[in-house]
């Protein structure tokens, strides 16, 4: 069992999915801060495309992801072709340059197009793009997912899927908004398995409303009968400023900091003791998962797709809202639709906002994912590293990290105070900063 203590984990704090986060983008930045990030990947650059595809058949009440309802066809059809001409559009600008070696499709939910709308986007980049053995993922919503979906999975060659399961519990899952029943996540896998499909996500939550210990541990047994190669298990984060939907989720049944806590560990203590690998504080792999290798042999990595074993360094995103990363500047296309559809239509990129980023900055976004991944980091580049050690003076204390010289090292017991810990490096972070959930 983790030692709980409060006072460290009472700071909001980011996920860090990228360092600055894309709560400090702004708008210096524009469509030419993407040409010239394209036009300096040499031939053999390894380069990672992302695919945002934002719509839902059902918006869930807890979720902040960028989507809207797939209520209408003509506007799926006008989206599907606007993300071709963007393909078009970045693939001419790159003229052959650079090796794809992951592909991934986010949203949302892509089960929200028809399946051979998928497989005409897959054969597109194909054809445009170098990427020859690619790995593909896609996110799944279970509601709606069907014997033809799978098939074009099959025909696509897709390896990943990661499904949105979040609880097995038919009351919680109604007061959040998802009701999925069990035989419907019986039947995707079922499908997913027949298409190939070797590794299959599970996203959990806990901290749900009216979520105890005794109905989380029910999803983890059921979880662990249909075996998923990997889990992401997260803490709910109830913003309601910043994502008025969540304003239909009953606040007052929400557990508090220190159940949230107990959860956390329950679901660590629990998957681990059943042969999955922590990777990092929120997800699992099992033993033979690339995921897991990777946090064995220390190539794991951090990105906008959370802990990953992809070692690409450039990004590159697709679609209203997606965001690209570069080594010295992270850019994301407009959020709303419209604006997005403008840019492209006129052959421009759709950049509108993001940062660029110096080298302490490159350094620093290396030093938190290397503490993330390895739970090492090296800190003797950063000026205010005596400033740093005082922030974390608290933290040393109760024992959860320890100096080697200037090397920061994480203990066994700070793998929840992760995030917390990590942000004492992070340059722009405020202390009452209610942008962020809690690290737990």
């Amino acid at each position: 069992m983790w030692p709980y203590h409060p006072d460290l984990l009472a700071r909001p704090v980011p996920r860090y999915t990228s360092y600055p986060t894309a709560a400090e983008f702004g708008d210096g930045v524009g469509p030419d801060d993407m040409g010239a990030a394209l036009d300096r990947i040499g031939a053999d650059t390894p380069v990672s495309l992302y695919l945002h595809i934002p719509y839902c058949r059902t918006i869930c009440w807890y979720c902040g992801c960028n989507t809207g309802a797939a209520n209408r066809t003509a506007r799926l059809d006008g989206y599907l072709a606007r993300l071709h001409a963007e393909i078009d559009l970045v693939a001419a600008r790159l003229g052959g340059r650079g090796r794809v070696g992951r592909i991934a499709l986010g949203g949302g939910s892509p089960n929200a197009i028809p399946p051979q709308a998928l497989v005409a986007l897959v054969a597109h980049l194909r054809t445009v793009f170098s990427c020859t053995g690619a790995v593909l993922s896609v996110e799944i919503d279970p509601r709606g997912f069907d014997a033809d979906w799978a098939l074009a999975l099959a025909r696509c060659g897709v390896g990943r899927v990661s499904l949105g399961v979040q609880t097995f519990d038919p009351a919680l899952q109604a007061a959040i908004g998802r009701v999925q029943p069990l035989a419907d996540i019986v039947r995707t896998v079922d499908l997913l398995r027949g298409a190939g499909v070797a590794s299959i996500n599970f996203d959990l939550m806990y901290g749900l409303p009216g979520q105890d210990d005794a109905a989380l541990a029910a999803t983890i047994e059921t979880t662990l009968e249909l075996a998923p190669e990997r889990l992401a298990v997260f803490g709910y984060a109830h913003v309601p400023h910043m994502i008025p939907r969540q304003r239909r989720i009953d606040a007052t049944a929400l557990p508090d900091a220190a159940a949230r806590f107990r959860q956390a560990a329950l679901a660590h203590d629990r998957l681990t003791a059943t042969g999955y690998r922590a990777i990092g504080f929120d997800h699992f792999a099992r033993p033979g998962d690339a995921l897991a290798r990777a946090a064995d042999d220390g190539t794991l990595r951090r990105n906008f797709q959370g802990f990953t074993e992809d070692p690409a360094d450039i990004l590159i995103g697709l679609g209203a809202s997606a965001i690209s990363q570069f080594p010295d500047r992270l850019l994301q296309n407009a959020k709303k639709a419209g604006e997005w559809h403008g840019a492209i239509a006129e052959g421009r990129f759709a950049i509108t906002r993001g940062i660029r980023r110096g080298p302490l900055e490159q350094r620093r976004a290396r030093a938190i994912e290397a503490l993330l991944c390895r739970g090492v980091a090296d800190l003797a580049f950063l000026p205010e590293r005596d400033m740093v050690a005082a922030r974390l003076h608290p933290f040393a204390t109760v024992g959860l990290i320890d100096w080697r010289g200037s090397e920061l090292h994480l203990t066994e017991a700070a793998l929840p105070y992760a995030r917390s810990i990590a942000a004492a490096i992070d340059a722009w972070r405020a202390v009452d900063d209610t942008r962020f959930s809690h690290a737990v």
